[in-house]
């Protein structure tokens, strides 16, 4: 068959339609004649003679030259061209454009140095790293047109960001109405320090604020003089000191006798020494501490000092300092039982032979770790709730991993295996001192805990070891020492009226957390007492009458006041949340007050943690205040 000739096929080709290839272009262009990738083009602007023009597919851009050249208007057509497309094409998304290395965005030397303030504060980084070559060539490389600070331009800048960040600090506390501290003592490489913290209620949205205060360097012995001046400067300082509700510290003899005597008197608070403990963990009177008795004339004592030269707020003891007290020393006493004696001491006796060989030997912990797919803890005498997880570790280990992996471990240790007696009496040691840990945890909060939260904990918590004792084999004895401890430490603060209503102001727990009537009376009628104080000091201070009238204004009242309708109404409301408290003026401002300190000191102990984190052995060289600075401003975020 012979093939078609060229001509013939030319023919067939311009026989075919011709497509557009730019459709905004086609009320301008109309397609003459086309070839491989170039089109002959007709504009229709250009009459009563017609232009012929060529262009390639990928490239239109002498049509937009040509249009523009004769009338200017491209861009007017076109984009109304592109408007009067029909909507059934679909036009695909333009691609984002991609940044160029020289359109990045600058920023200004101020910027860069506050960043630099910024990782370096929140970083806990020593001001010397902006010497180190690789940072300033990480900060010229992001920004080719900046200077890196140099150090001593660091320091002032903390120090700068510091007192801005205490003046703002200073106008939020002048806000507030009811405040809390809490202050510890702490000492790390020869030097000792002073730390307060700040916590209380925004009074609208019911959120708890917590800052730190001071961390300040404490010269010489840390007497209760010492202490108390230190804390009365601070509390001047920030102007809070008539605002300090409570102020909540440990069972130091320092501490304790600070508050007895520059405080305020407070009935569940400094009266016998059940919170200190000596070295070999027997209670000690906090007068026979380290000072050494010295006799004076008290005549020329008392013309030097009145014990009004400072004044402190309303101490509390901590309750999680007490309970560790509690789980420890007082638990000990539990070994008079004979026979709680013997078992208790072949598991423990056993336990620390495995504790110190996987913290002494590596081989041992890869040991450990093979058998038993967890690596064991071991218990720090400082540490609060130690014991009880070392001795959870070893019964998860039994309850997950089998007897077997133990006794397995015991062997290629070559360590005294744990006899089933042995493992039971742990199983139920865990068990007796959960409850006691948990509450530890739950006291130890710092945002969601309130003072009202003690009484109801430690009388659950008494609850709970009750009835452990019912089906206790082992740990009766144990269980024993536990409550006459608690009753021991916290006899005077459960029967405070001021916690108990506290407790009842808490709408988590009102009235429910205990059955003793006597109990919840003294809470309501404490609450009903100081609500009839703020109302007559509300009117004392809204009316201008006389003081005749004043006197004798109560006699006017008739039927129950406000604030007692409100109590009942709050105590009658079925929700459990802080939103309860807020349509009951009286009452929520009273909440307030009894409920912003803390029951214990964590928060401080946190404080410290933080400070450990700055204050390394490599940085010990740092100037006081300079470390004091830079923990607070890592502290206080929001205020700078």
């Amino acid at each position: 068959m012979s093939q078609p000739s060229t001509s013939e096929e030319a023919g067939s080709q311009e026989d075919q339609p011709l497509v557009h290839p730019w459709p905004y272009l086609e009320e301008f262009f109309e397609i003459v004649g086309s070839k491989n990738n170039s089109f002959r083009m007709r504009c229709k602007l250009c009459q009563p003679k017609y232009h012929e023009l060529m262009a390639f597919k990928n490239s239109p851009s002498n049509l937009k030259k040509h249009i523009q050249v004769r009338n200017g208007r491209f861009t007017e057509l076109t984009s109304a061209a592109m408007k009067r497309k029909s909507s059934t094409e679909v036009s695909p998304a333009p691609l984002p454009k991609q940044a160029k290395l020289w359109e990045a965005r600058r920023v200004s030397q101020a910027s860069v140095d506050k960043a630099i303030l910024k990782f370096i504060v929140e970083g806990l980084h020593p001001p010397h790293i902006v010497k180190q070559p690789r940072f300033i060539e990480l900060v010229q490389h992001l920004q080719p047109n900046t200077n890196v600070m140099t150090r001593n331009t660091v320091v002032n800048k903390v120090m700068k960001a510091s007192t801005d960040m205490k003046i703002k600090l200073k106008a939020a506390l002048n806000e507030v109405e009811f405040i809390a501290t809490t202050t510890d003592c702490w000492t790390a490489h020869r030097r000792g320090f002073i730390g307060v913290t700040a916590h209380w209620f925004n009074p609208q949205t019911m959120d708890r604020s917590c800052v730190a205060l001071a961390c300040k360097r404490l010269k010489g012995s840390h007497t209760f003089f010492a202490l108390a001046s230190t804390l009365n400067e601070i509390h001047t300082d920030f102007g809070i000191r008539e605002k300090i509700v409570r102020t909540t510290t440990d069972n130091g003899s320092n501490f304790l006798k600070a508050f007895r005597i520059y405080g305020q008197s407070d009935e569940n608070n400094n009266l016998e020494p059940v919170g200190e403990v000596d070295d070999d963990g027997q209670d000690v009177d906090e007068e026979d501490g380290s000072e050494d008795v010295e006799f004076v004339d008290a005549g020329a004592l008392l013309d030097e000092d009145d014990y009004l030269e400072y004044q402190l707020p309303k101490h509390h003891r901590c309750a999680c300092h007490l309970l560790n007290l509690v789980s420890t020393v007082d638990a000990s006493k539990a070994d008079v039982n004979p026979l709680y004696r013997r078992v208790s001491r072949s598991a423990f006796a056993k336990c620390s032979s495995l504790w110190n060989k996987s913290s002494r030997s590596t081989t041992a912990a890869e040991v450990i770790e093979d058998n038993c797919k967890l690596q064991l803890i071991r218990p720090v005498p400082t540490r609060w709730n130690s014991l009880f997880s070392a001795v959870e570790r070893i019964v998860r280990i039994t309850r997950e991993q089998g007897e077997g992996a133990l006794a397995a471990v015991c062997s290629e240790l070559d360590t005294p295996k744990f006899t089933p007696v042995d493992l039971a009496f742990l199983a139920e040691y865990a068990k007796t001192m959960s409850p006691v840990a948990k509450a530890l945890d739950v006291l130890q909060g710092e945002t969601s805990v309130q003072m009202g939260w003690l009484v109801p904990t430690i009388t659950l918590l008494t609850t709970k070891l009750q009835q452990l004792s019912v089906t206790s084999k082992y740990s009766e004895p144990l269980i024993a020492a536990l409550l006459s401890g608690l009753e021991k430490r916290f006899r005077d603060m459960l029967a405070d009226p001021e916690l108990i209503a506290a407790a009842i102001l808490v709408p988590k727990f009102k009235t429910c957390w205990t059955s003793d009537e006597h109990i919840i009376k003294l809470g309501l009628d404490y609450i009903r007492s100081h609500l009839d104080c703020q109302a007559e000091n509300s009117i004392s201070e809204g009316s201008q009458s006389s003081e005749e009238e004043d006197f004798l204004s109560s006699l006017k009242k008739t039927g129950p006041p406000e604030t007692t309708q409100q109590l009942d109404a709050y105590l009658g409301c079925p929700g459990d949340t802080v939103e309860v408290l807020k349509p009951f003026p009286a009452v929520c401002k009273l909440s307030l007050k009894l409920n912003t300190a803390l029951p214990a000191s964590a928060a401080c102990e946190r404080l410290f943690s933080v400070a450990g984190l700055i204050f390394r052995p490599r940085r010990a060289c740092i100037g006081s205040k300079n470390f004091e600075n830079q923990m607070l401003l890592r502290l206080n975020k929001a205020y700078w």
